[in-house]
């Protein structure tokens, strides 16, 4: 990839402008004149706080990116497919284009503005240091002089700013381009991702009011394991045994949650519990999942292109994965017509199932799945949904994010049948919200057994898949 795709810009026009075209290009879209306090062209509607001015090295930073791009341009367009060359190519010529800089610098400014120069060729700008953080779990960009950060369930602003709107779109640019995406005015909402499976979104004017926006939810860089979870208190030892038993005795699992519970990490980690000799398809909006099994078929939803043309959707995917003779089928998320044909799946040999859907509680989520099917333009009675629902549906594993930041499976639902028209449900474990707060604001409670034996260990037993009842008693906590 040559640097002017890193820098979000596309390719000069004409293959024999000279190199001077390519600088002035490359100059203007990358670190054009920069002032103490930047403007920036959007119309910002009804803010109420002046812009921080950026930092003192952004004019030095200007001027050796330009140099760096006359000395090593030519080389760079013509010659450099390989990251890691890239990198070395711009670590070697980089100390002595800051050494002809004629601003004083002192060792730590020059050791400051490497590590932003570096991070602005082939990182990702001033969130680049966030996205190497391991305590940073979300980056929200509100406008280009707006970052915040999410470091242990709390949000805090960070000193840190593009250097003006373009700067911003840029960094936008290069990210969703690399997954085939695109964002301008015609299509101003995109989901992409980084290469380590991060999630992105991002958001550019007409409907973004304050300028462009992005929104990065990290992934660590080794996926968690069962153990991590039950570390970080997600859940009980007796909890992960019990979802270990019901995935490897092919029940269908359906894990919900509100925005940033922790979804597609339960899916993560529950998904290694399926048996490696099994062929496993994931169908994903944007690709998040990392399974450690060797039989696994990946597969992503497209956007439509520039034209309107191309669109494939999750749908589509459930779909064509029918024919691909899976064993398991894991869906990342559920959240329109899909439902329909995952439930569909679920009821016709393909047990074992795994997805996700955005709800408030079990309860709701049977709702959701309704009116989830019901986008499938399909006129179905009500009666007949529920019906597949029940059938479908073995467990509903629900996570909630508790007023400390921490994020914790709250409540373990059956899916029991129907009673007339209403699809009944018992609960198997619940958070046990009455043990309150320690002196630092943490939650004491943990996830209890009901005391109710669930219906569907005679199933699990027909898999050869043994738990001892003991472990729903009510004496003693699940953990």
């Amino acid at each position: 990839m040559s640097l002017q795709d890193r820098l979000g810009q596309r390719p000069a026009a004409a293959a024999g402008n000279g190199l001077q075209d390519r600088l002035a290009a490359a100059g203007d879209a990358a670190l054009a004149s920069v002032s103490a306090i930047p403007v920036t062209s959007v119309v910002s509607n009804a803010r109420r706080n002046t812009r921080r001015a950026y930092d003192p090295l952004a004019n030095v930073r200007r001027r050796a990116h330009e140099a760096l791009l006359e000395l090593l341009g030519p080389q760079l367009y013509d010659t450099v497919d390989d990251d890691d060359e890239l990198a070395r190519r711009v670590r070697e010529a980089l100390p002595e284009v800051l050494s002809k800089e004629e601003t004083t610098l002192t060792a730590g400014d020059r050791t400051l503005a490497f590590r932003q120069i570096i991070d602005e060729i082939l990182g990702h700008g001033p969130i680049e240091p966030m996205l190497r953080d391991p305590d940073v779990t979300e980056i929200m960009v509100n406008a280009w002089d707006r970052i915040y950060v999410e470091r242990f369930g709390h949000i805090h602003e960070a000193d840190a700013a593009f250097i003006d709107e373009n700067h911003l779109r840029r960094v936008i640019d290069k990210i969703v381009s690399r997954v085939g995406r695109r964002v301008d005015e015609s299509s101003p909402m995109v989901d992409a991702r980084l290469p380590d499976g991060s999630r992105i979104n991002a958001v550019v004017p007409p409907i973004a009011l304050d300028g462009a926006a992005l929104t990065i939810r990290k992934f660590s860089i080794e996926p968690y394991t069962v153990d991590d979870l039950v570390r970080f208190g997600t859940l009980s030892p007796v909890v992960a045994d019990l979802l270990r038993a019901c995935v490897e005795g092919r029940l269908d699992v359906l894990v919900t949650g509100g925005t940033g519970t922790g979804k597609t990490t339960l899916l993560n980690v529950i998904s290694t519990f399926l048996p490696a000799e099994e062929r496993i398809i994931t169908i994903e909006d944007s690709a998040e999942l990392r399974l450690a099994q060797d039989h696994v078929l990946r597969m992503e939803a497209r956007p439509p292109n520039i034209e309107g043309r191309g669109e494939v959707t999750i749908r589509d995917l459930v779909r064509n994965a029918l024919r691909m003779r899976p064993d398991r089928i894991v869906v990342g998320e559920v959240r329109d017509g899909a439902a329909l044909d995952m439930l569909q799946a679920m009821n016709t040999g393909h047990d074992g199932s795994l997805t996700t859907v955005h709800a408030n509680s079990p309860r709701d989520s049977i709702a959701r799945l309704e009116t989830m099917v019901l986008m499938a333009g399909m006129d179905l009675p009500i009666r007949a949904i529920r019906e597949q629902i029940a059938s479908a549906v073995d467990l509903i594993v629900h996570l909630s994010r508790l007023g400390d930041g921490t994020r914790r499976v709250t409540q373990i639902s059956e899916i029991t049948g129907m009673e007339g028209d209403i699809v009944t449900m018992q609960d198997l474990f619940t958070f046990d919200y009455r043990a309150g707060l320690d002196q630092y604001g943490r939650h004491q409670g943990e996830l209890l057994s009901t005391g109710l034996r669930p219906r569907f260990l005679d199933t699990l037993a027909d898999h050869g898949v043994v738990i001892a009842a003991e472990q729903f008693g009510r004496i003693g906590r699940s953990s």
